[in-house]
């Protein structure tokens, strides 16, 4: 039975990692695949270099622990990062060995989200584009560049995206992409 036990865990279909207070212990197959990272590249390393941001790896990991004490499984979409930087939409799941300090053993699993539902689900598909390029830091002209399209198109999609979110300007609209996912 334990061989089959270590081929699910390497061959699962979603990235798969166990933590130890928040450091990687092993890594699935899938995890290059989807973070373009090795599993022995991750493991021994804290989860944070999968986050985009240092507030992310705070708000969520505080936001999943306290989930965790209460829930058997936690689920959330959110962004997350890859090895070459790039930013990608995720489903994250979660559970932990131990419910009264969830952060000690756990086990969580991601996939990417391109296209699905959730937050992002409310955006058209080119305000999905542009919003993955904002997330990376993109201006509108680097992101006009790169679509092919003109500033003031990816202007208009970013007013959109802003008016969707109900924030008030581009840095709150960052901070609605990166945090709304777990809300």
């Amino acid at each position: 039975m334990r061989d089959y036990e270590r081929l699910a865990f390497q061959h699962g279909p979603d990235a798969t990692l166990i933590l130890a207070d928040r450091v990687i212990l092993r890594a699935s197959a899938r995890v290059e695949a989807v973070f373009g990272w090795t599993p022995r590249e991750l493991e021994g390393q804290s989860i944070r270099v999968l986050y985009p941001t240092e507030t992310d790896y705070e708000l969520i990991g505080e936001r999943a622990r306290r989930a965790m004490q209460a829930s058997a499984v936690y689920r959330d979409e959110r962004f997350m990062r890859r090895k070459d930087g790039q930013v990608i939409w995720t489903e994250g799941k979660g559970t932990a060995l131990d419910p009264s300090d969830p952060q000690r053993l756990a086990v969580w699993t991601y996939r990417p989200l391109e296209g699905e539902g959730g937050v992002k689900g409310q955006l058209t598909p080119t305000e999905k584009r542009i919003a993955r390029y904002l997330v990376n830091g993109f201006t509108s002209k680097e992101i006009a560049l790169a679509l092919g399209s003109s500033p003031r198109t990816v202007e208009v999609h970013r007013a959109n995206m802003i008016r969707k979110a109900g924030v008030r300007n581009s840095f709150e609209l960052v901070g609605w992409l990166l945090a709304a996912g777990g809300s």
